[in-house]
């Protein structure tokens, strides 16, 4: 990974940078209102950004309830892909959670999108199950992952 990057907590601040890496990253992408709901409102929710410098480059994004988090979303800058920006960003994510007392860790993806799975999978989290038409814009299905333990 690129070695001079680091997390903070996602602020309102950042917002303009994340809305860039979200309408590069997805199809059918959240809107600004969405992302500043879950960092101002949402208590279950918790979401860094990866930055370079004072660039975002990255984010992520998890609810927490009781013993388990879910991931909402992950996404990196398409000039900062295949750096180990993404993997660092899912540690960070499973490190925060384990230390509110998180135990395991679920995540949807999309069927096609193969090199998240593979990374996910390097991860040590596991297919469990599809969610039909999850991915409403084109009707894909989602696996379902899980890693069952976050613990040391």
């Amino acid at each position: 990974m690129l070695e001079e990057v680091y997390f903070d907590e996602m602020t309102p601040e950042d917002l303009d940078d994340v809305m860039i890496i979200e309408k590069l990253s997805f199809p059918t992408p959240w809107s600004r209102q969405a992302f500043y709901t879950e960092i101002t409102e949402n208590t279950y929710a918790h979401y860094v950004v990866a930055r370079l410098g004072q660039r975002v480059i990255g984010y992520a994004g998890m609810w927490l309830i009781l013993d388990e988090a879910h991931i909402t979303n992950i996404a990196v800058h398409p000039d900062y892909r295949r750096q180990g920006v993404g993997e660092a960003l899912l540690q960070e994510m499973m490190e925060r959670a384990r230390r509110e007392g998180a135990e395991s860790m679920t995540l949807e993806v999309r069927v096609s999108n193969v090199a998240a799975q593979r990374l996910y999978e390097k991860m040590g989290f596991e297919k469990r199950g599809i969610r039909k038409g999850y991915y409403t814009d084109v009707k894909e299905d989602a696996y379902i992952m899980w890693k069952e333990r976050l613990g040391p």
